[in-house]
């Protein structure tokens, strides 16, 4: 039992200080490289002084590590205080079933998070994005996304937990653990079609792009790709943040293209081209499904290290769990899995770092120039003051995207013939938190 206890606090403690140690480092790291390609960040993203983006790197980290250890000193205390067996005695005093229970404690669990999260919320939005410039979002606002996204995730959550508790209940671990993998993922593709027309709206407001030279030269690249849309839609980012992006949801039919207000302020019409031909290419080249497919392996993994931690003897015994409290058991086994998840991550990312790639060499064909494209990738990662120079081992974790430095010389390689095989000659460690192009 000891063993027990010391592998799920060390796996706890050790991935939650490898990552905060990824993130020193990267902050250390990057600090140094700023300095040291100072001209190149003048010449190419117009950034003469460098300090305000390295204050906002340092902020938003310092930020990040406090909350990841708060919540993780809540965690374990809650765990090895009693609270969290306490929990389950009550509401197996209280009378209900076992799948209420479970739903019961998961709306307390979700409570709780939100809790906990809303002062790092409310400092991170009006202490550090307010003093780099990005907040317009007024107190008022801000309560009602925090009470809309506590419902929103409880109407969302609560039934897709009701259905596994009772899978578990009425199930053998074989059947239960491939129906609820099935349940994950099918509701994942769901949530594809349900969140830009149900829930995105609730948040703001989406009106069909107005800007008719715009919209125009967006609707002939689909056409010259073969790609159709439901729609092209502007979103009134700036309510909240002066932040950009764009991006593309959907499936079939119901693919939808959103553009921030504040990407059609700050981009060229050609560079929007370049932004969009970049989305287009995950559909063009299937990385939606390739991705859902990694994400349904990845899922099958979870679920059947679950199925195995819920059939040994000792699980419910590291916090005196009742026996019929299978609910309390998954929760307790998630915690052994999701570490596992995280120190993985590398894996899932380089399949995304191939897709962008191979989508921003698409965006340049499709543009047949590549300035369009350097031009959008230099305005994203100054405005929102990305760090274009991350260490390479904060980025094998975190990033999803390549370095904004090799990205641009990339495309540029590209128009000129190079194969792009040699290093990037300025900041191969650069960022790959790239803005502009989320799925």
């Amino acid at each position: 039992m000891l063993a027990a206890h010391v592998v799920l606090v060390g796996l706890l403690v050790g991935t939650t200080a490898l990552y905060s140690a990824l993130s020193v480092l990267n902050v250390r790291h990057g600090r140094r490289a700023v300095h040291e390609n100072a001209d190149w960040l003048a010449a190419e993203l117009d950034v003469e002084e460098p300090a305000e983006l390295l204050g906002y790197q340092r902020a938003r980290t310092g930020a990040s590590l406090l909350q990841t250890w708060v919540s993780l000193v809540l965690l374990l205390g809650a765990l090895y205080a009693g609270v969290f067996t306490g929990a389950v005695e009550f509401l197996a005093d209280a009378g209900l079933g076992p799948v209420l229970q479970g739903v019961a404690f998961v709306a307390g669990l979700l409570l709780a998070q939100r809790i906990v999260a809303a002062p790092f919320s409310a400092y991170s939005t009006f202490a550090i994005e307010e003093n780099f410039g990005f907040n317009e979002q007024s107190p008022r606002l801000w309560i009602k996304d925090q009470l809309l996204g506590l419902a929103i995730g409880l109407a969302l959550l609560l039934p897709i937990a009701g259905v596994l508790f009772w899978l578990i209940e009425a199930f053998a671990t074989p059947v239960w653990v491939g129906a609820g993998w099935a349940l994950v993922v099918g509701v994942g593709l769901v949530m594809q079609i349900l969140y830009p027309r149900v829930i995105a709206p609730l948040f703001n407001d989406f009106e069909p792009l107005a800007d008719d030279e715009v919209r125009q030269a967006i609707e002939d690249l689909f056409e010259r790709a073969g790609f159709s849309a439901s729609g092209i839609y502007t979103m009134d980012a700036s309510r909240r943040s002066t932040h950009l992006n764009a991006y593309f949801v959907g499936f079939g039919s119901t693919k939808r293209v959103v553009l921030f207000d504040t990407l059609l302020e700050e981009l060229s019409t050609r560079e929007l081209e370049g932004v969009l031909a970049h989305e287009l290419a995950h559909w063009k080249f299937n990385h939606i499904w390739q991705r859902v497919g990694a994400s349904a392996l990845q899922m099958g993994v979870v679920f059947a290290a679950l199925g195995w931690l819920l059939g040994t003897d000792w699980l419910p015994e590291l916090f005196d769990l009742p026996a019929e409290a299978t609910y309390a058991h998954l929760v307790v086994a998630l915690l052994f899995v999701y570490p596992l998840l995280e120190l993985t991550a590398p894996l899932l990312n380089q399949l995304s770092l191939a897709h962008e790639r191979e989508a921003d060499g698409y965006a340049v064909d499709q543009l047949g120039e590549a300035e369009p494209m350097v031009g959008a990738l230099a305005t994203l990662a100054s405005e929102n003051l990305a760090n274009p120079f991350p260490h390479p081992w904060y980025a094998a974790f975190t990033q999803s995207h390549p370095p904004i430095p090799e990205r641009m010389r990339l495309v540029r390689d590209r128009v000129d013939g190079d194969d792009g095989s040699e290093a990037a000659t300025t900041g191969t460690d650069a960022e790959g938190g790239d803005p502009a192009a989320d799925d």
